[in-house]
């Protein structure tokens, strides 16, 4: 008979651990949480020291039930559950629905799933941390309050089950700031100048770029301006100046956290960031490896720490002295950069084993696990090696009063890039020519390559850039990063198109609400200090329930003058004069869940609806019809002529009725300025305010 009882928080992880441990041990899960607040009413006793009222979640009841007889046979009970504040108050609501007040109870966490790991968090039991408990408490009734009260003014305003949230609203914003940025941006034109010279001897050619003159760099910002330098380099010789030979090292990478292995598995393998996280999960909980079993192959996967355990630190660099050489093994481990936002004593996101090569390992794994894995454990072999070494040649060429420079590196000592090599190396394309390149080099002019470009306006959101985002504003923690996304795009706030992030019109519609009735709740500074506040209480610092009773109250006030206001301009059916097919009435603009749409008012008689195709009083460049506003399969809005499919003009910015002076083309519509569309022709002028 069990005399231990173990309890953790997924099954998954129960078959992993109970190979761990002798027959004295029994292993149970919870699922997760089995108790939270009401998802009837907010839960919160905001007249009586805001204490939670917490229930037992539906569908627990047998899990609870069969834990109770396991507690019973045992004499001491140990809550394994996730080694972060999230598993701390899960110990806690374990403790306490399963009445274990008085009994042998022990709280142990373990960073990996190993047998040495699970082992030795049995020696180092302890009482659960109550400072981490409160400070999930205090997380999880903010997160509560601002979506209880909150949200059923959404409701009012756009008549669906919408939601706002503490660190969601924030995000949304985030993404809207950024689309106004593109929007409001206007390109300006600017100009390169390459010159191809040829070397006596050398078949390829050199490549120089134009820097400027011999008072400094020079941008080219029309080609009037280039003309003129063209002009005077008409008849110059080109002569080399300078040769400059030195060296740089390149650092080896930091071990991955939460946040950069979300950033750099959407980019290298095209994963979200949900996807990552499941991934992760199934890595740390256990995979059935041949010839080992079930065990968990990397460490724990919520982490904002580079930290690594000294034995990991010294195997990783015993495993690269006799697999690489001596010389690939930095001599000491990197630092972490900031730490002003790592919450917990945790370490980064590495392989449990690093002799448990990817290779090796592949056929054990599913192909997404693999490729998952291996980004993993590269990262992590990459992160404990020296740094990379370049040899680097820069040279400066002269012609007359102008400059050209051109520069190349080549790789000395591969170091981390052995293991791990980034997008960003760069192409060896002069190398070669620049290795025996002197002052005394004859240089001949064969031709000068001149391009015409346009400064792009800032890149649209990612999930990784997002990402990065949230966490360089300390916004989140790197357990709410992938479920502030996923949210996002579940109630179609925003769409993801080849990896971008676009508003929809009720990401917009709901945003401006929340920055207009609730500025603080979407301050990217007030949710950042927010963050910081939980910290403190995670430190024993602070007491939860100073946090919550600073919140609440301004929160109230800001709902009940936003009721008040939003009483007034509360939308009702507007009516179009668009008449149904079916019965004759004229049709209603209604809210769902993609924006707006016509619809029938007879319902239930008649339940018919229609496009809504908004005319913005704007005719068509291409055939003189109207233009309207139209939306993609996904939300996101742009301008199309209603005569589609026929005529196939489309812009995804908004058309003006002004033509354009110069040109004569049609102009859209960019923040306060109106800018023809044709960027050949730049003309920009201010916009009349409506």
């Amino acid at each position: 008979m069990a005399k231990y009882l173990v309890i953790v928080e997924s099954p998954a992880k129960v078959k992993t651990i109970k190979k761990f441990l002798g027959k004295n041990y029994e292993v149970e899960a919870s699922n997760g949480h089995v108790r939270d607040l009401p998802k009837s009413q907010l839960g919160i006793d905001v007249e009586h020291g805001y204490e939670p009222k917490y229930i037992t979640i539906r569908g627990k009841g047998d899990i609870l039930a069969n834990l109770r007889k396991a507690v019973k046979k045992a004499d001491k009970v140990y809550l394994a559950t996730d080694p972060d504040r999230e598993g701390e108050a899960i110990s806690w609501h374990l403790s306490k629905a399963l009445k274990l007040e008085g009994k042998n109870v022990y709280r142990i966490s373990f960073n990996e799933i190993t047998k040495n790991a699970v082992k030795t968090s049995l020696k180092q039991a302890r009482e659960i941390d109550m400072n981490l408990v409160d400070a999930q408490q205090a997380r999880r009734m903010l997160d509560r309050m601002v979506g209880y009260r909150i949200s059923p003014l959404l409701w009012i305003k756009v008549k669906r089950g919408l939601s706002a949230g503490r660190v969601q609203s924030v995000a949304l914003r985030i993404i809207c700031d950024r689309e106004e940025e593109i929007n409001a941006f206007i390109p300006k034109e600017y100009w390169t100048l390459d010159a191809q010279l040829s070397i006596p001897g050398e078949k390829k050619q050199l490549i120089a770029k134009f820097y400027g003159d011999e008072n400094g760099k020079i941008e080219i910002g029309s080609r009037e301006e280039l003309d003129e330098i063209l002009k005077n380099l008409e008849r110059e010789e080109y002569q080399v100046l300078e040769v400059k030979r030195g060296s740089r090292t390149k650092k080896a990478p930091l071990p991955f956290t939460t946040s950069t292995l979300q950033q750099e598995a959407a980019k290298r393998l095209n994963f979200s960031t949900q996807k990552t996280m499941r991934l992760a999960q199934q890595l740390y909980e256990g995979v059935d490896i041949k010839g080992q079993g079930t065990v968990g192959i990397i460490t724990y996967l919520r982490t904002d720490s580079v930290r690594v355990s000294e034995e990991a630190d010294a195997a990783a660099r015993d495993y690269i002295r006799s697999s690489y050489g001596e010389k690939y093994a930095a001599k000491a481990a990197q630092n972490n950069k900031g730490g002003a936002n790592v919450q917990d004593a945790h370490e980064a996101i590495r392989p449990s084993d690093i002799t448990r090569i990817p290779a090796i390992i592949k056929e054990s794994l599913s192909r997404d696990q693999f490729r998952l894995y291996q980004l993993i454990w590269n990262r992590f072999t990459a992160s404990r090696m020296c740094s990379a070494e370049y040899e680097t040649t820069s040279v400066k060429i002269k012609a007359g009063e102008y400059r050209f420079h051109v520069s190349a590196s080549k790789i000395a000592f591969e170091g981390f890039l052995s293991v791990y090599t980034s997008d960003d190396e760069e192409k060896p394309e002069n190398n070669v020519l620049l290795k025996a390149i002197d002052t005394d080099t004859e240089l001949n002019l064969k031709l000068l390559e001149e391009k015409q470009h346009f400064t792009q306006p800032p890149a649209h959101f990612t999930e990784a850039s997002l990402v990065k985002a949230l966490e360089e504003l300390g916004i989140g923690r790197p357990s709410t990063y992938a479920p502030t996304i996923t949210t996002l795009l579940g109630r179609r706030y925003i769409t993801k198109e080849n990896k971008n992030l676009y508003v929809t019109e009720l990401g917009e519609v709901v945003n401006s609400i929340m920055t207009e009735a609730f500025p603080a709740i979407v301050d990217q500074k007030f949710t950042a200090n927010m963050e910081s506040l939980l910290d403190k209480v995670a430190e024993g610092s602070i007491g939860w329930k100073a946090v919550v009773s600073n919140f609440y109250p301004d929160l109230e006030d800001a709902v009940q003058i936003a009721e008040k206001e939003l009483e007034k301009v509360k939308i009702e059916d507007e009516v179009t004069d668009v008449i149904c097919d079916l019965c004759g009435r004229n049709m209603v603009i209604k809210y769902g869940p993609h924006g707006r749409f016509l619809a029938c008012p007879g319902l239930p008689d008649c339940r018919n609806t229609k496009p809504y195709l908004e005319k913005i009083g704007v005719e068509c460049p291409k055939c003189g019809k109207e233009i309207v506003m139209k939306k993609t399969k996904k939300g996101r809005k742009y301008y199309g002529c209603e005569a589609n499919p026929d005529c196939d003009f489309m812009s995804w910015q908004k058309p003006s009725k002004e033509k354009c002076p110069e040109c004569g083309g049609y102009m859209v519509e960019k923040g306060n300025k109106l800018v023809c569309a044709d960027n050949q022709c730049g003309f920009v002028k201010e916009r009349q305010k409506q």
